[in-house]
């Protein structure tokens, strides 16, 4: 491969520094190189030094008008890599880094298989949970496709979860009775393409903020409609703090953005892909039109195998991409 050319005048993304124990950067940069205990074969640990690579074939400026070097305009720091961020152990590592991090207001991790979600979002302390994924992830044990199972189990509420992109085909029947009965709101990959992206996001960001249904009140569907509140289940469903319940409703919101959610032909690199997935435009569109709210305090980017990729990496470029337009979200907060 060609070394990429250089101009002083279009400055690229990535290589950002190590945070600064004098100055709280807007957004940090952390490596999760999870995949011990992934599902299929992968290679995701191999990921976040690719995605760090693939930033460089990207310019961080946002054309506005005005246009915009998100570099300049935001204080953005790199963290580096969880040494070993597999099992019990590691996910404690994951959580003492993610904490580590608390001033910056935005925390990005990069995966790494879905596995990572676990940590990050527990070491953020995080109250709402959004996650961009064909999947449930609600399976039994401890592997990439039991983090939201496990978020549950330790006390994230489930009324605060929203699941965008869940797709027909992939799941089971048993997990998607589980994720109504513990009373997550599903938006599945039809219901995004017949509602429209800021609808949406509209409607994610409201409920992961705590504004959703109440546990004695209805639960609201993707299509609008209202059915009974489900019975807590224990195997499913920990207790959560009353509607209103001011701490809850103050902590932050964690941005699950699991690349297999796109088409085969833009995600190949994802072992869990399939033909009729997100678009790259309807994840990019997604991901900054949630990022831009200041609920969001922490996301990960996950399930990309760099090592399955094609030979244009274009899994990977997306994955890159989905950084930037995290950065893009949050230069856009009011």
């Amino acid at each position: 491969m060609s070394a990429l050319s250089v101009d002083p005048l279009w400055p690229r993304a990535g290589d950002w520094p190590a945070p600064d124990e004098k100055t709280a950067p807007d957004a940090a940069l952390l490596g999760v190189p999870a995949w011990r205990t992934s599902l299929s074969p992968t290679g995701a640990g191999e990921t976040p030094a690719a995605v760090r690579e693939a930033l460089r074939r990207f310019s961080p400026t946002v054309l506005g008008p005005p246009p915009l070097d998100l570099s300049t305009a935001l204080t953005i720091a790199d963290a580096g890599d969880v040494d070993d961020p597999d099992g019990r152990d590691g996910e404690a590592r994951v959580r003492a880094a993610v904490a580590a991090l608390s001033a910056a207001r935005l925390v990005i991790a990069l995966g790494g298989d879905n596995s990572a979600t676990y940590g990050v979002a527990q070491g953020r302390g995080v109250g709402g949970l959004i996650t961009l994924d064909a999947h449930f992830d609600l399976r039994d044990g401890e592997s990439n496709g039991s983090p939201v199972r496990r978020l549950i189990a330790d006390g994230l509420d489930p009324r605060r979860i929203v699941q965008i992109g869940i797709a027909d085909f992939a799941n089971s029947a048993a997990y998607a009775q589980r994720a109504l009965d513990a009373g997550i709101t599903v938006i599945t990959l039809d219901e995004v393409r017949r509602r429209g992206i800021d609808e949406v996001v509209a409607e994610a960001l409201r409920i992961a903020r705590g504004a959703g249904g109440s546990a004695n009140g209805p639960v609201v569907r993707a299509d609008g409609d209202a059915v009974a509140s489900p019975a807590r289940d224990p195997a499913t469903r920990a207790s959560a703090p009353a509607a209103g319940d001011a701490a809850a409703a103050a902590s932050g919101i964690h941005l699950d953005i699991d690349v297999d959610v796109c088409d085969r032909s833009v995600a190949p690199g994802c072992p869990a892909s399939v033909p009729g997935g997100l678009a790259a435009w309807e994840l990019r569109a997604l991901v900054r039109g949630l990022a831009r709210d200041p609920g969001v305090s922490s996301a990960d980017i996950v399930e990309v195998d760099a090592t399955a990729d094609t030979p244009d990496a274009r899994t990977v470029r997306l994955a890159a991409l989905c950084v930037l337009e995290l950065l893009a979200g949050m230069a856009e907060r009011r």
